[in-house]
């Protein structure tokens, strides 16, 4: 995701926005945080560095500059993000309900395990307390950051979009890293039990 330089270029659009348009107003504050995210993409080329993390944050970027934009208002910044949360939050915490959390089925896509998982009482609980912190995570974000853009506090809610971003993100893939490594090792014996029996078929 672009370790610690990917953390720092994420952050730059939203602390130029904010002090740009308290000084020269909104226009100026949405070309200024475009005009960052067009540098850090020139940079990375520049650099040869991976640019898909650069693209897709200039269009996250223009995303809200163009609410900030249609609103007339600075805190429509971070219209977008504040109900992106609330829709994550949902769908991870309808996958628990559903009995398929969404960690699980990720990752056994990306390792190429499938769901087996499933099979398992013990996997699919690690796998649930997994995606139920993520679900805690956008919940948070979704609570806090709407109240602050009813009170009209936009600069808290730039410091909430970046103190809640990464920090809380990375304890979520800590719970994560954590669920994933139990489920492989319950699931591990089943898969080797069942690779011994095809063989001695064979």
């Amino acid at each position: 995701m672009g370790g610690v330089s990917g953390i720092i270029y994420s952050s730059v659009p939203v602390l130029i926005f904010v002090p740009v348009n308290g000084v020269w107003g909104l226009a100026a504050a949405i070309w200024a945080a475009l005009g960052a995210s067009v540098a850090i993409l020139a940079w990375r080329l520049y650099r040869k560095d991976p640019i898909q993390p650069a693209i897709s944050a200039f269009f996250g970027v223009g995303v809200c500059a163009f609410i900030a934009y249609r609103t007339g208002d600075a805190k429509g910044y971070f219209l977008f993000g504040i109900y992106s949360s609330l829709a994550y939050g949902a769908v991870f915490l309808v996958s628990i309900l559903a009995r398929w959390p969404l960690v699980g089925v990720i990752w056994g896509f990306l390792n190429g395990h499938g769901n087996d998982w499933r099979t398992r009482k013990s996997a699919l609980r690690a796998y649930d307390l997994a995606t139920l912190a993520w679900a805690v995570v956008f919940g948070a974000r979704y609570l806090v950051q709407s109240n602050l853009y009813d009170t009209d506090q936009t600069g808290w809610l730039a410091f909430a979009r970046i103190a809640m971003g990464w920090p809380l993100a990375a304890v979520a893939l800590v719970v994560s890293i954590w669920a994933a490594r139990r489920a492989d090792h319950l699931t591990k014996p089943a898969t080797d039990t069942a690779t011994e029996s095809h063989d001695a078929t064979k």
